[in-house]
């Protein structure tokens, strides 16, 4: 903690009371408020938690000013062109990037893991056949402590380290096999002769029929789309795993949580957005009339996967992924798929047309996902299941580092209260 202090006085009464600025390695300084109730008998108001910091965090570092994105203080530039998921999420569980040695040995720890107990997969039975993979996804990684509770004791680093192991490696099994329950297919194993994200695509769209060859390119986007989504500093799903841990509930429960958080739409389901958005325009020739929709600050229409909340300009990762999704539409798609020819127009068109490019509404990487993820034949209801696999790598660094940090507490937001004052109790045939 610095020397600097901020004033904070109240107007009404004249008092001032000292708080100590908190500075970081890099990034905003904040104000030190946790003994403001107890100094002056008042909280702060910050509606969304938008401008608080609730802890101090070493794995992601984001400024949306200039459109950054470190892991552990790689670029994610970097990281995307040179990285595997698996290193990337090694780097954010331990700190460091692996060796040799020390990736090889958490590869196989990963692989190793990937089965899921015969007796879980019965759980999808009791599922109707259509359920949402995002219901499933919540109560079968909620069900995991009954299964794997042999390492569940929190304040053993060990038992920390084996659950978040665990938790990376069966994510994409539990994933497929939800898929595979709402195809009415047979679940498919996991094969330790493939990588993580070619084992993925094998469980989803392999069957015992015939043998399945994992596309190099769909592989290659995979990693790529996981590695941009693995974490992103104290956003919403990973805030609440956070809040959920600080109780000392078990990290399946806690990642469960944090399913439940992204499975909104404002938050996991921008990618869906995006495709709904291009159905609803319908036809390279209906552009001109959407842009002028858009602009139209009296129509409720938008450009769903331009812009975003944190990046005030170019998101990285959409920069990244632009050409990937290109790479993907000229290998995989029908190149006679209108949707896809939308897609792409309208995105040449956003990146020149001077409204878009003054505003700084960029496509953002939602755009681009929900394009390759329907490219890879992914269905719409499993695009954030795509998005929970990834971040779970980010939740598990999350609660891990929130667990063994001693100065951690429960989380207890405060409010403001404005419902009735005091009121006396009134019999109820007098009411």
């Amino acid at each position: 903690m610095s020397d600097k202090k901020a004033l904070l006085t109240n107007q009404a009464t004249g008092k001032s009371v000292e708080l100590p600025i908190r500075s970081g390695s890099v990034g905003p300084d904040a104000v030190d408020i946790s003994a403001l109730y107890k100094q002056t008998g008042m909280f702060t108001f910050d509606s969304g938690f938008v401008s608080t910091a609730s802890c101090e965090s070493s794995i992601t570092y984001i400024d949306g000013n200039e459109g950054i994105l470190r892991y552990r203080g790689y670029p994610i530039e970097q990281l995307a062109e040179n990285s595997s998921f698996l290193e990337v999420a090694y780097l954010l569980l331990y700190g460091e990037l692996p060796t040799a040695v020390q990736m090889a040995t958490f590869d196989q720890n990963i692989t190793r893991h990937t089965m899921i107990n015969e007796a879980l997969l019965r759980f999808f039975e009791g599922f109707h056949y259509d359920a949402h993979p995002m219901a499933m996804m919540v109560g079968v990684t909620g069900s995991l402590a009954a299964f794997y509770h042999d390492s569940l004791d929190i304040h053993d680093p060990r038992h920390r380290e084996i659950s978040a192991h665990r938790m990376i490696a069966k994510m994409p099994t539990i994933a497929a096999a939800c898929y595979k329950h709402n195809m009415g297919e047979p679940i498919m194993y996991p094969r330790n002769d493939l990588g993580y994200c070619g084992n993925f695509m094998q469980m989803m769209f392999a069957t015992p029929c015939e043998p399945y060859q994992v596309s190099p390119v769909a592989e290659k986007a995979l990693n790529l789309l996981f590695i941009l989504h693995a974490d992103h500093e104290h956003n919403a799903s990973t805030s609440t795993v956070r809040l959920a841990g600080s109780s000392g509930a078990n990290p399946f429960a806690c990642v469960a949580a944090g399913i439940a958080s992204l499975w909104g739409p404002a938050h996991g389901g921008a990618n869906e957005a995006v495709l709904d958005m291009l159905e609803e325009i319908g036809d390279v020739s209906n552009i001109d009339k959407y842009i002028a929709k858009a602009k139209d600050k009296k129509d409720p229409f938008r450009l769903m996967g331009f812009g975003h909340r944190v990046y005030k300009n170019m998101d990285p990762r959409a920069t990244i992924i632009r050409q990937t999704a290109h790479e993907v539409l000229d290998e995989l798609a029908d190149s006679n798929n209108p949707l896809f020819e939308l897609a792409l127009r309208l995105e040449e068109i956003a990146l020149q047309d001077e409204y878009f490019v003054e505003k700084k509404l960029y496509p953002n990487v939602d755009f681009y996902s929900g394009i390759i993820y329907r490219a890879l034949g992914i269905p719409r209801t499993m695009f954030t299941v795509m998005f929970a696999i990834a971040r779970t790598a980010g939740w598990v660094s999350h609660w891990m580092e929130m667990i063994s940090d001693p100065a951690h507490r429960i989380g207890r937001p405060r409010q403001i209260y404005s419902g009735n004052a005091l009121r006396d109790y009134v019999p109820v045939d007098r009411r």
